[in-house]
């Protein structure tokens, strides 16, 4: 079995909103190859399908949400605001929670299909 890691967001957070990538590897130094990056994918989505990949084998599934950053700008404004929240006085002062969402069974290739054109309305409106 392996092993899936995300983020704990509070509920009705909106980063559930953005579209999540999914990295997956090796889990540990049994085996050398390049992790690969799937999505973007919806929130639901991405947690049910690297459940489903790590389930069964020794892999390590990291799901997180892609910034769909529009320029330079934008993305030294996050950088900003990562360094920012990480020099706080209770930066890294967390306890480790147990998964709150327990994703169901893996999309259909339709299912995913059908999110990818839900991701473009959002991301060209």
């Amino acid at each position: 079995m392996g092993t899936l890691v995300t983020l704990h967001l509070p509920p009705g957070s909106p980063i559930v909103e953005q579209p999540w990538v999914i990295t997956i590897g090796s889990l540990g130094d049994l085996e050398e190859w390049e992790p690969i990056v799937c999505g973007p994918y919806e929130h639901r989505h991405a947690l049910a399908l690297a459940r489903a990949v790590v389930a069964d084998d020794d892999l390590m599934a990291v799901v997180e949400p892609m910034l769909p950053l529009d320029g330079v700008d934008a993305i030294r404004k996050e950088i900003e605001l990562a360094r920012a929240a990480a020099e706080a006085p209770d930066a890294g002062d967390f306890e480790p929670q147990l998964a709150r969402e327990h994703p169901g069974a893996p999309p259909e290739p339709a299912e995913v299909l059908a999110g990818w054109r839900r991701i473009a309305g959002k991301l060209t409106a």
